[in-house]
């Protein structure tokens, strides 16, 4: 899409607060046609946490900070239904418009799983935005060791345990765990094996100090550790 008279385009990134939203926004800050509007999170109102990764809101604002980028929080209850979720994301670009009436887009760290990248599609077009995918297609083994090259550091703060074992919760994100992961696993989890938290990247203004609190499993599937900041 080109930039109107050279001008760059205002662009959201959804941020989960993992290591593919954080590639992806270097994607993103790398490439002139776009200018960062802000990130978009989902958040789990009851447990204060980000949706899914299980990371607490604390440390989410503190990333957000250090990112120099303004954050808008899109707030469900637990359990939530996608019709919720829907609602929740559709106010939460609404109050991004109302800070800049020319945006119309937003990032994912998406990889490669049509079906998602498909319900995305039909709920933008429905809402009036438009969706940027700036990792889609890459080959996820090599993304994961670039990840780790280029100075980012994150820590697994979910694991799926009918796909990994739960040891593997908690565990930092770097070339040994590559090493360890079973054949069937996506080096990046784009399956839902797991979930990460990034606590130093380049694109920091500084690293995020955290420690390993309490491990929890939901639904007996769901393996979490509670990172705190230290």
């Amino acid at each position: 899409m080109p930039a109107m008279q050279g001008m760059p385009i205002p662009i959201l990134l959804a941020w989960s607060g993992g290591k593919d939203s954080t590639l992806a926004l270097e994607r993103l800050r790398e490439d002139a046609i776009w200018r960062m509007a802000g990130l978009l999170t989902t958040v789990t109102a009851e447990y204060e946490r980000i949706a899914i990764h299980g990371v607490r809101r604390s440390i989410l604002h503190a990333q957000a900070r250090r990112l120099g980028l303004p954050l808008i929080e899109a707030e469900i209850p637990a359990q939530a239904s996608n019709e919720i979720y829907e609602a929740a994301f559709a106010r939460a670009l609404a109050q991004a418009r109302e800070r800049d009436a020319n945006i119309a887009d937003i990032a994912f760290g998406d990889l490669y799983l049509t079906d998602v990248r498909a319900y995305r599609e039909s709920l933008l077009a429905r809402l009036g935005w438009r969706g940027a995918y700036p990792l889609w297609g890459a080959d996820t083994a090599q993304l994961a060791r670039q990840f780790i090259a280029r100075g980012h550091r994150a820590i697994l703060t979910c694991v799926d345990t009918q796909q990994l074992a739960a040891n593997f919760c908690g565990r930092d994100y770097d070339a040994g765990l590559l090493a360890d992961l079973p054949s069937a696993c996506d080096p990046c989890g784009e399956n839902g094996e797991f979930h990460t938290c990034v606590h130093a990247s380049p694109l920091f203004s500084a690293p995020i100090a955290l420690a390993r609190g309490e491990r929890l499993l939901r639904d007996a599937r769901f393996q979490y550790v509670d990172l705190v900041e230290a």
